[in-house]
C-alpha cells in the first residue's frame, strides 16, 4: 500500500501550497512512506484525482482542491480531513494503516480495548 499525495506544484495560492506541506511534512517526519503526485505537471494525474474524489467529498462547484490524500486508489480524504485525524491523534486509521507500536494513536487504541 502506498500513500499518495496530490499536489500542485505550481499553486497560486499560498494557501494550497502551507496545506501541501503541512500533509507532507508530517508524513515525513513521522516516516510515513509516500508518494507525491503533481497534478500541475501531469495531466493524467489531474484527471485521476477528479475522477477518484467520492461524490459526497466534491466542492459544491467546481474540482477538488489538493492536496487529496489517498491509500493507493482507495481515497482517504483532503486537507481538512486529514487536519481533523491529525488533531485526534488517528492519522495511521486515516490513512488505513496499522499503528507503529508506541504511537500516541497506538497507546489510545491500546486504552480504549482496556475499558
Amino acid at each position: 500500500m502506498v500513500i499518495k499525495v496530490y499536489i500542485a506544484t505550481s499553486s497560486g495560492s499560498t494557501s494550497i501550497k502551507k496545506q501541501q506541506q503541512d500533509v507532507m511534512g508530517f508524513l515525513a517526519a513521522n516516516k510515513i512512506v509516500f508518494e507525491e503526485c503533481d497534478i500541475a505537471a501531469n495531466e493524467g494525474n489531474r484527471k485521476w484525482m477528479r475522477e477518484n474524489v467520492p461524490e459526497e467529498a466534491r466542492p459544491t462547484t467546481g474540482n477538488p482542491l489538493p492536496p487529496q490524500i489517498f491509500n493507493d486508489s482507495q481515497y482517504c480524504g483532503n486537507y481538512e480531513a486529514f487536519f481533523d485525524a491529525r488533531e485526534d491523534n488517528a492519522v495511521y486509521a486515516f490513512l488505513g494503516l496499522t499503528a507503529p507500536p508506541g504511537s500516541k494513536e497506538a497507546e489510545a487504541l491500546a486504552k480504549k480495548a482496556q475499558q
